[in-house]
């Protein structure tokens, strides 16, 4: 595509050349010298700069009113998503001219009287807008929702994570459309005529009216309509390379020499020794709660999805510097479980404190526990970290731009300060040289240690890891436990669902097994997964063993060939 649109302009600009010269050399035909000179004409010209005028107010303002009608499109509410729908369905459904018409000759009926050409910015703003948002919201849905679960488990707000994470990434979708739709309203202004706005193709009417040149002044006027929307079409090409990064040239492929100290295993801070660094992450120490107090609180924790019941009455207790392990068969509501403790989803009943703090919710007397209006506040203040079992890197964003994307846009840090903290966290987790590549162009176990990498960057005072190891393949696991065992060491308080035995008995100070929305049976890593008492976590773990054999054994060697026997 650069390539062609680089030859483009070489041609075009060569043709530019050679018309100029052979217009002073007298050699260019009469006609074509008279469309020339309809094409530099002033009369004409301010015609187009009407067309240029209306047709940009008019996209600035569909499209701010587009993303207003795309949000409501996309809204929970029934009442704003069909308020928006109707407004589409009959925008759409009826002709440009006979809407620029009722705006002209109904509005002074009452009482609002607006000149030709405001009337054709406001009908051409309407009319753009129903076609807008459903651009605008084409682009939105082709975003993968993970993307903004992540984005809230950090706390961000939905503004945030629209502007932030969401938008950027939908711009290469919403482009080609609002760059059709940007070319179809400059050539579409010349419907404003009917209500006599004074632009290009009506006043190119008012000259082929007096000589009836009509070939030469309309040929005039299609060339002028042609350079403006190659503007347009250049300004995409640009735009396109802008929201994406690789074409762009924002990935690189190393780091400064400097900085490229260590990248192999799970390396330390330089001038940091055994585990400062993640003290340093968990914030003063004066917040802290004595070791053996309750840290994570969850009282009869009820949740359902239609009538399929999820969690069905979980009491647990995390004390703080604890790290628990969940395990249990799919569907058995582990996942569930984390995301209602950063308040990802909505409790059906029961409680969960987190330092014995609700995060989203206020308690009402009589009422139980209501979610209160800022819950991405609740998040932030809570500093849970979360790490997803598909990582749920931000696409659009570097290795180091993830990690440091939470820090600086919701708890306000400063950006150099975080880009520093960013690249030890990096050097901490074996990925130094990794700054600046984007996701796709690092394995699963990679993408993984940025994940955790990130949510360390927010200082987290508990860490919840959803089924870290369950995406990679069976190689890139160790990488990911490394640096979890870590962080166990370090002291920090995790929760984490895995079905990963040996780390379980390796890192966990307690396992947890559950199965059907209950707790089934808990406690030591060395009681639960070597003498488990319950005959569902028996057999759920001699399922786990088989799995781990089947992974773990070799390939069968092949049959021996059939001897052949000589004479």
């Amino acid at each position: 595509m650069q390539a062609y649109t680089t030859w483009a302009g070489v041609v075009a600009f060569a043709a530019a050349i050679a018309v100029a010269l052979g217009w002073r050399a007298n050699w260019v035909p009469a006609p074509l010298m008279e469309v020339l000179s309809y094409v530099s004409s002033g009369f004409l010209l301010d015609g187009a700069l009407t067309a240029l005028e209306i047709a940009a107010l008019a996209m600035i303002g569909g499209i701010l009113l587009g993303l207003l009608l795309a949000l409501m499109r996309l809204s929970s509410m029934a009442p704003i998503r069909g308020t928006a729908w109707l407004y589409i369905w009959f925008i759409r459904g009826t002709p440009l001219i006979l809407q620029l018409v009722f705006l002209y000759d109904a509005l002074p009926l009452f009482g609002i009287k607006l000149d030709s050409f405001t009337t054709a910015v406001v009908g051409f703003t309407l009319n753009e807008a129903a076609f807008s948002a459903e651009i605008i919201r084409g682009g939105i849905l082709s975003v993968d929702r993970k993307q903004s679960l992540a984005a809230a488990s950090f706390g961000m707000s939905a503004f945030l994570t629209l502007r932030r994470i969401i938008l950027p990434q939908a711009m290469r979708a919403i482009l080609p459309g609002m760059a059709n739709q940007t070319i179809s309203m400059i050539k579409g202004t010349s419907i404003a005529s009917v209500i006599f706005v004074n632009e290009l193709t009506f006043r190119s009417q008012q000259i082929v009216g007096q000589n009836f040149k009509f070939f030469t002044v309309f040929a005039a006027a299609g060339i002028i309509y042609l350079i403006m929307t190659s503007v347009v079409a250049m300004a995409q090409f640009y735009l396109e390379r802008h929201y994406n990064p690789e074409a762009a040239g924002k990935s690189r492929a190393g780091v400064p020499p400097a900085i490229a100290a260590v990248d192999n295993g799970v390396a330390g801070i330089p001038g940091e020794s055994g585990t400062a660094w993640m003290d340093r992450l968990q914030g003063d120490p004066a917040d802290r709660s004595p070791g053996d107090e309750p840290f994570v609180v969850c009282r009869n924790v009820q949740k359902s999805y239609g009538d399929k019941e999820i969690l069905r009455g979980i009491d647990l207790t995390v004390r703080r510097g604890e790290v628990v392990v969940l395990m249990g068969p799919s569907g058995s509501g582990k996942s569930t479980l984390l995301r209602l403790v950063n308040h990802l989803e909505t409790l059906d009943w029961g409680e969960i404190t987190v330092d014995g703090k609700y995060v989203g919710y206020k308690k009402v007397i009589g009422d139980g526990l209501k979610p209160i209006r800022n819950v991405a506040k609740a998040r932030a203040d809570a500093r849970i970290g979360m790490v997803f079992q598909h990582f749920n890197l931000f696409d659009h964003l570097t290795a180091l731009e993830n990690i440091i994307e939470a820090p600086v846009h919701v708890y306000g840090e400063e950006t150099e300060k975080m880009r520093a903290l960013a690249r030890n966290l990096l050097r901490a987790v074996g990925l130094t040289s990794h700054a600046d590549h984007f996701p796709h162009r690092l394995s699963g176990g990679q993408q993984q240690r940025v994940a955790i990498a990130r949510a360390l960057a927010i200082s987290p005072r508990l860490m919840l890891f959803d089924e870290p190891t369950s995406a990679l393949d069976p190689e890139l696991v160790g990488e990911v436990l490394a640096v979890i065992r870590r962080l166990a060491e370090a002291g920090m308080t995790m929760i984490v669902v895995t079905h990963e035995v040996r780390f379980a008995r390796e890192v966990a100070d307690r396992v947890i097994f559950m199965d059907e929305g209950l707790i089934v049976e808990q406690g030591p890593p060395e009681v639960v997964l070597d003498h488990p008492k319950h005959e569902r976590t028996q057999r759920f773990l001699r399922m786990v063993e088989q799995a781990d054999d089947l992974m773990t054994a070799p390939l069968a060697q092949p049959a021996e060939a059939p001897r052949s026997f000589g004479k």
